[in-house]
């Protein structure tokens, strides 16, 4: 028990102690430096009614969220409904789909950001084939590169998102879709009326998951595309950054961090109060 108490000690001051000292800040007019004249909710009230640039991060977050999340859970069911027919090279091929999470997020945006960067990457390479009037320039178009971070965010997890998945289909038992093609079963519609809706578990712990990446997303940010052009790509975790740090907006970064917290419990705790019911109706 006594080992035990350094890192509970660590954990409560340098986890929740700046937790709470980041929501004290935010209801401060802190500047530069911290200090604790409180002014109420005003800081809450000018993210929300005066500052446009956390409306456009919101906004990009609903549109990066909404595909990565999708993108992710899509491809990686995929890959892992395909890897599931047990295929020769499948451990191979595990390893190669998994390889991108081992990469931290600024390693992914750099390689990304040679792949897409239209002197370096694909319209070179396409342009040198002989297609010389081929343009992809969604990396510098203010409309199109939030969807380079969906692209890079999505090679990056789908292949955690596939080994949960096909976890959680070797953890099926083997009767069921025998049973199934006993009766006539073709194997889309075992996959699809069967396997699919047994995964329920796999799909709420990967929606958990990538919604925390999602809301958290900073560093494939910056690297990839430094939330431009303009503030086109910027998102929560980057304005917060720029306004405590940059702007000497201390207050207002840490109402911003205090907002990104509250979406990101909206999501965990729900799911862990379900989780809590699963384990104590299995137990009873």
């Amino acid at each position: 028990m006594l080992v035990l108490v350094p890192s509970f000690v660590v954990m409560i001051v340098f986890f929740y102690g700046f937790i709470l000292w980041t929501v004290l800040i935010s209801f401060t007019n802190s500047r530069m430096l911290p200090h604790f004249n409180f002014v109420g909710l005003t800081q809450y009230i000018t993210l929300f009614t005066q500052q446009p640039r956390w409306l456009i991060a919101m906004r990009n977050l609903l549109v990066f969220g909404g595909l990565f999340i999708g993108a992710s859970i899509i491809l990686g069911l995929f890959l892992a409904i395909l890897l599931d027919q047990r295929i020769r090279g499948e451990r191979l091929l595990q390893t190669l789909y998994l390889y991108p999470m081992a990469l931290s997020f600024i390693v992914t945006g750099t390689i990304w950001k040679w792949i897409l960067n239209p002197s370096l990457g694909i319209e070179r390479l396409v342009q040198q084939l002989g297609f010389s009037d081929f343009t992809f320039r969604w990396l510098v178009d203010p409309k199109m590169a939030i969807y380079t971070i969906v692209i890079a965010a999505a090679w990056q997890s789908t292949g955690y998102i596939m080994s949960l998945f096909l976890a959680g289909l070797r953890s099926i038992d083997s009767s069921i879709p025998e049973a199934a093609q006993v009766d006539g079963a073709s194997l889309p519609r075992i996959y699809w009326s069967i396997l699919i809706p047994m995964l329920r578990p796999v799909f709420m712990s990967s929606v958990v998951i990538l919604t925390h990446l999602a809301i958290k997303a900073f560093d494939l940010v910056v690297v990839l595309t430094q939330g431009g052009p303009g503030i086109s790509t910027d998102m929560p975790a980057t304005f917060m950054y720029d306004f405590s740090f940059k702007y000497d907006r201390l207050a207002l970064g840490a109402a911003s961090s205090v907002v990104m917290l509250v979406m990101v419990m909206i999501i965990i705790v729900p799911y862990l109060i379900s989780e809590l019911r699963g384990t104590r109706n299995a137990q009873n």
